[in-house]
């Protein structure tokens, strides 16, 4: 059983940019959600694609399963999705504590930019760039599954502004 510990920030400016080391595209749709969990197919360029079962728990911690797939299954499996695709580009930098990237959304989503960072526990440390805004790892707007059923052009004006603001 795989465990995903995950802390998740909004950015405050895009100073992050200097220090990109990859990016990826990728495109995502949420086949089912459910109290228990969500089914996500991910399509990673053009030819990557996994299946990935998650907790619906709220907080840093769930459980998670990601089996990669054919891009043509994926492909399939998209058209099945519920609500709309998520649409971005991950971008990985360095961080000596975890995993760090930025996920700068297209589509539905323009003008939203999220920091997600893996832990090996809930409680650890990491060094926080000074460009991190507010964390939102307990807000569910911010889980992508979310935001492929309610995009964040759609929030109005006054909650997108809220989101926006430097912590």
């Amino acid at each position: 059983m795989a465990k995903e510990i995950e802390r998740k920030f909004l950015t405050i400016d895009e100073r992050w940019r200097r220090d990109v080391q990859s990016s990826q595209r990728m495109r995502q749709g949420y086949i089912a959600k459910t109290d228990a969990a969500t089914i996500r197919i991910r399509i990673i360029g053009t030819d990557a694609a996994f299946l990935t079962i998650k907790s619906a728990n709220s907080g840093m911690s769930r459980e998670e399963f990601e089996y990669p797939v054919p891009v043509a299954d994926a492909e399939a499996l998209m058209a099945m999705c519920n609500g709309g695709t998520i649409e971005k580009t991950r971008h990985v930098l360095p961080c000596p504590d975890g995993e760090l990237t930025v996920d700068e959304f297209f589509g539905a989503n323009a003008g939203l930019t999220l920091v997600e960072i893996e832990l090996p526990s809930e409680d650890a440390p990491f060094s926080e760039p000074d460009w991190l805004g507010a964390e939102v790892t307990e807000d569910r707007r911010f889980y992508n599954s979310d935001l492929s059923a309610r995009p964040f052009s759609t929030w109005p004006d006054s909650e997108r502004a809220l989101a926006l603001q430097p912590a």
